[in-house]
């Protein structure tokens, strides 16, 4: 054991996503995303455009302040005594950079919070990865950076999950309230990533559990899949919403709550593929729809992310998980979530003349 793994917890670091605030950012920011992944460049563009529909403003930034804001609150009324800092992977504040600041602050060592509920390589590994770039990038003086575990069978971000679908089925109309068909939704990822995570597992674990709480027969709900990206030609997890809300119509359906479970804030992906797309997928068909929030900053949600945090310190020996499959692990096995970006064939290069 490293003499920083004797040392105890002097920060928090939340690391998330990151999102343009300003019209001039949206095109950086995208190229930053996709970035050595085999995405056309016509769908970056198809994505931009997006943006444009909020002014080039993602909200994703100012949710994560307001989520700082809240747990900072949270973790002074526990007397948890930890300085915040946020970084993120693709737009300020960059991750290297809020290192820099933790160093020149003194931390040594920290906790990481990062925004994604499951396990995967977007989700998990690849932030774990940035992570350990940024230090590399900072110097032998950067703190060390420990994450909190995943968080899918928690109690607390099943309950605030409950509550948010609770709201929006409330929203449809009386006579739609009493059986509506739920829809999971969450990010579609590579199956060739599936294949090397438990994303899907933790995910259904996540809806039964939501379901099962609510009193959804199994037949009322399934999980979806929205945001795809990549080459058209690639087999993504499947399906997707908007094919989805179509085949609850031509089966009779006359309504639809859409929860977007596998998201913690309600972000660009959030907002214009389902606020938007779905929605007028809906009216396309003659379905209600009712759109829950994500956990966001419910206080069931910030007191789970203060019980993780409070794992991690010592001071509650109890990991809460609820369902089949316990808590997870603190510390991820080297091989775990493993990807490697599958590269477009190049054309034959032709000998010299």
């Amino acid at each position: 054991m490293s003499e920083l793994e004797n040392r105890p917890y002097d920060a928090l670091l939340v690391v998330s996503f990151g999102g343009p605030e300003k019209p001039d950012d949206v095109i950086p920011f995208l190229e930053n995303v996709l970035r050595g992944k085999p995405v056309p460049r016509e769908r970056l563009l198809e994505v931009a455009e997006h943006y444009q529909h909020f002014n080039g403003v993602s909200p994703i930034n100012a949710q994560v302040k307001e989520f700082i804001d809240v747990l900072r609150v949270e973790l002074a009324q526990a007397k948890i005594d930890l300085p915040i800092y946020w970084g993120n992977r693709n737009w300020h504040p960059f991750l290297p950079d809020t290192l820099r600041q933790m160093e020149a602050d003194g931390a040594q060592r920290a906790l990481a919070f990062v925004t994604s509920a499951y396990s995967s390589y977007s989700g998990c590994r690849q932030y774990r990865e940035n992570v350990e770039q940024a230090r590399c990038e900072v110097g032998p003086g950067a703190p060390q950076v420990d994450k909190i575990r995943v968080f899918y069978n928690h109690p607390g971000f099943i309950a605030a999950n409950v509550d948010r679908i609770q709201t929006a089925i409330q929203k449809l109309p009386a006579a739609h309230q009493s059986a509506p068909a739920i829809a999971f939704t969450a990010h579609s990822i590579p199956i060739s990533m599936s294949n090397n995570c438990n994303y899907v597992k933790q995910l259904e674990e996540t809806c039964r559990l939501i379901a099962e709480e609510l009193k959804i027969p199994s037949d009322r709900w399934r999980l979806v899949y929205q945001s795809r990206s990549g080459r058209p030609g690639d087999p993504w997890l499947e399906p997707d919403i908007g094919d989805y809300i179509r085949q609850l119509s031509t089966s009779g359906e006359k309504s639809v709550v859409i929860a977007p479970v596998g998201f913690l804030s309600d972000h660009m992906e959030v907002l214009f593929d389902l606020d938007e797309e779905a929605r007028a997928i809906c009216a396309e068909v003659g379905m209600e729809m009712a759109r829950s929030e994500t956990a966001g900053n419910h206080p069931d949600f910030v007191s789970c992310i203060r019980e993780l945090i409070e794992e991690r310190l010592g001071l509650r020996t109890e990991k809460r998980a609820i369902g089949q499959f316990g808590p997870n692990h603190d510390v991820c096995p080297v091989d775990c979530c493993l990807y490697t970006i599958p590269q477009r064939p190049q054309p034959p290069v032709a000998a010299p003349k």
